[in-house]
């Protein structure tokens, strides 16, 4: 046999260039049967009711659709075990189940091999011969090998290429909701795409790249101008972020550098923009690893103007809703369409925190981010967009399109209820009141949260001021993005956490290498601490754009020692001291830190006297104690923030806070998650902060509450042990109650 490896990777890698889908499995079984020198190779798929469908054969002269019922057959018994099948002889196998359509009986041998994913078997690769011979040892272990990788492209590649109805395909959540209407999709100008090539003339590849810096400018202004009022008030600070971009001279002095090297303009282009964009998507922090793509959409809009003109896209039909498709739909995108005929977003790529999910959420248009190239799908085609499932339904049946529609009249139903309760307190039925604030970090996120109801910023992450730039941002410059959060929320709690920077958020200009565990490593306080000069720019900074107001809450990430506490009241001290030296007026700031690493809870007693308050980072706090990483898909089915175990801590941090009469707080996912709320209700949390999009509902589950429900919930939940029981004791309890 030949090199398993390379064998290996030219089935894989070759499958990935074959079209259509059913062109691919063909190949795979055509190419395996070669590799191994064996007369028939099967793949079998098992659909939802046990049953196995051969997909795809080699060698096996098959008339029509071939079907093993559910346990029957060797192929059964591989699902069954688990465990490859390799026998000499099926006619002495007592389990073997000849399928007549398929003129099986002339074949000797069989091996099976199981394909499974995320634990659970999904389908059975087949060799077999016409003689009666086992299969080698080294063979069977190729087939073992080659299931792993065919798992993984199996539900994309062994689809009915006549694309079934109510195909769904899964996505990461955008924006919750669901709608129906026409796919349109939204090209692109291709910078990927572009070959690199020698520029003939630099000086002319440089004067006409500040030509398209102009051009974009204004194209920019003029779309930014046309906004409808509806839009304008969501969007326009995105614009604003685009200009700043365009005017940073960072992004100019790298692409005349490019240039200067001997790029002609379009790889230069490309080049800078790619080096600026994986800035931000190598970033650790989703949030801050989304404004890559904002990267990418200037980036496109450059290339377009070099090539003659803004890109234009006739709609599907001007009367009817549309869903906007695209590789990363830009909000120039979104502008376009009217937001009353905007019936959904469909990204290949992106995730929940992209600028284009923050507007989808903030107009409440539904939204599914990285969903991958979709296949079999053409403009006018109708699509469904659900973005509370995270997934698109392609070919929806009549029967399924009648169920949306109702589920749909039943979600607007609730909005208009929803936005009844913008000025009514977040107050339990038996009179607790509960405070909701905001997360952000852009300033397009303000009118969103205020929209909401919510009553200050629950967490501002600054990093976004030094990530887009060529340099550490001064502090004027500092105080002049802050000042707009103070002035957007007067009178309201601000809470402000310094940089979070280090570990795998890396800063093009101060680079931090050689760290094998970014997670654990030199990021948040740790960092500034180190570099002390930066931390005192950014205190001075922020308490001059807290000026006439007692709001200013300053909050330390990544905190877990005393001497870093008392470090930074040291640095406090001494700003406050400096400002009012410089005549500056203003409230000393609170102080406190996030929760996230586990072993805070249990100093706290410590540092009662040092803080004023705590929050706690639910995400980072969840994945420290379970030791998964939520952005890696292999484990990523393991979290829940119900999970016992932290269930259990969040009631001892609560506890522990409490009797240091510390107020605490609770940002993150958890927070937004109205299971999750209602055990932290019962837990006393009496502040929560999220996302502005959730904020609504889960006010209206907090005013159907009465907090000794709660309690008693709490109290049988703390006795499961499984997150999925948990979980599914609280929603069952909610709908008892008539809570949604």
């Amino acid at each position: 046999m030949k090199n398993v490896l390379q064998e290996l990777t030219r089935i894989v890698q070759g499958a990935a260039l074959v079209e259509p889908p059913h062109a691919q499995v063909e190949f795979i079984v055509s190419s395996i049967s070669q590799a191994i020198g064996i007369d028939v190779c099967s793949l079998y798929r098992i659909e939802s009711n046990g049953d196995l469908l051969l997909v795809a054969s080699y060698g096996l002269g098959n008339q029509g659709e071939v079907v093993v019922p559910a346990g029957k057959g060797l192929v059964g018994a591989v699902v069954k075990d688990r465990h490859p099948v390799n026998v000499a002889n099926v006619s002495n196998q007592a389990a073997f189940y000849p399928v007549e359509a398929s003129n099986e009986q002339r074949l000797k041998s069989f091996c099976g091999v199981p394909m499974v994913k995320h634990g659970e078997v999904i389908g059975v690769l087949v060799v077999q011969s016409t003689k009666a011979r086992r299969l080698s040892k080294d063979k069977e272990a190729f087939l073992a090998t080659l299931a792993l990788q065919l798992a993984l492209l199996l539900p994309a590649i062994a689809d009915n290429p006549d694309l079934p109805s109510n195909r769904p395909i899964k996505g990461v959540r955008g924006a919750v909701g669901a709608g129906i209407g026409q796919a349109r999709f939204m090209t692109t100008a291709g910078l990927a795409n572009v070959v690199d090539a020698p520029s003939v003339d630099i000086a002319a590849d440089i004067a006409r790249w500040h030509e398209l810096l102009n051009q974009v400018k204004a194209e920019i202004a003029a779309e930014q101008a046309h906004l409808s009022k509806e839009l304008a008030e969501q969007v326009s600070s995105i614009f604003d972020a685009y200009q700043m971009l365009l005017a940073d001279p960072a992004l100019s002095q790298h692409v005349e550098a490019e240039i200067k090297a001997g790029h002609w303009l379009p790889s230069a282009l490309k080049i800078s923009i790619h080096f600026f964009a994986d800035i931000f998507r190598n970033m650790e922090d989703p949030y801050l690893k989304a404004r890559y793509e904002d990267i990418l959409h200037l980036g496109e809009k450059l290339l377009q103007a070099w090539r003659g003109g803004t890109k234009q896209n006739d709609l599907v039909d001007q009367n009817e809703p549309i869903v906007l498709i695209g590789t990363q739909v830009s909000i120039s995108d979104i502008a376009q369409i009217p937001v009353s005929q905007l019936a959904g977003i469909v990204c290949f790529e992106g995730g929940g925190l992209s600028h284009t999910a923050v507007v989808a959420n903030a107009l409440g248009i539904p939204a599914v981010m990285g969903v991958g190239a979709l296949k079999g799908v053409s403009n006018g085609d109708t699509l469904i967009v659900d973005g509370n499932e995270a997934q698109v339904i392609i070919s929806p049946s009549a029967l399924l399109l009648n169920e949306y529609q109702k589920s749909i009249a039943r979600e607007l139903k609730l909005n208009d209820e929803l936005q009844t309760l913008k000025d009514k307190p977040a107050e339990t039925r038996d009179g607790q009141r509960v405070r909701l604030l905001a997360n952000t970090g852009l300033l397009s996120d303000i009118t969103p949260g205020l929209k909401s109801g919510a009553e200050g910023i629950g967490l501002y992450r600054t990093e976004l001021t030094f990530m887009a730039r060529d340099s550490f941002p001064s502090e004027d410059e500092q105080v002049q993005v802050y000042r707009q959060v103070f002035e957007a929320y007067p009178g309201k709690p601000i809470y402000m956490r310094t940089l979070d920077i280090g570990g795998d958020k890396q800063l093009a200009y101060y680079p931090i290498q050689n760290e094998e565990n970014p997670a654990l490593g030199w990021r948040g306080l740790r960092f500034c601490i180190d570099n002390i000069q930066l931390l005192m720019t950014q205190v001075r900074a922020m308490i001059r754009a807290s000026v006439g107001s007692e709001s200013l809450h300053i909050l330390l990430p990544m905190v877990s020692a005393t001497s870093q506490i008392d470090t930074f009241h040291a640095l406090l001290n001494d700003a406050c001291q400096q400002l009012r030296t410089e005549g500056y007026e203003f409230a000393r700031p609170k102080i406190g830190i996030m929760v996230e690493v586990p072993a805070v809870i249990s100093q706290l007693p410590f540092w009662q006297h040092k803080l004023d308050f705590v929050s706690v980072g639910s995400n980072d706090l969840s994945q420290y104690l379970l030791a998964i990483d939520r952005n890696n898909v292999r484990v990523a089915g393991l979290f829940d923030h119900l999970h016992p175990a932290i269930l259990h801590e969040l009631q001892r941090a609560v506890s522990r806070a409490m009797n240091c009469k510390l107020p605490l707080s609770v940002c993150g996912e958890m927070a937004s998650d109205p299971a999750s709320v209602v055990l932290l209700l019962a837990m006393g949390v009496r502040t929560l902060s999220m996302s502005a999009a959730r904020l609504p509902r889960i006010k209206r589950v907090i005013r159907s509450l009465e907090i000794t429900q709660a309690k008693q919930l709490l109290d049988e939940a703390m006795q499961l042990d499984d997150a999925k029981a948990i979980r599914q004791l609280v929603l069952g309890r909610m709908a008892a109650a008539g809570i949604e």
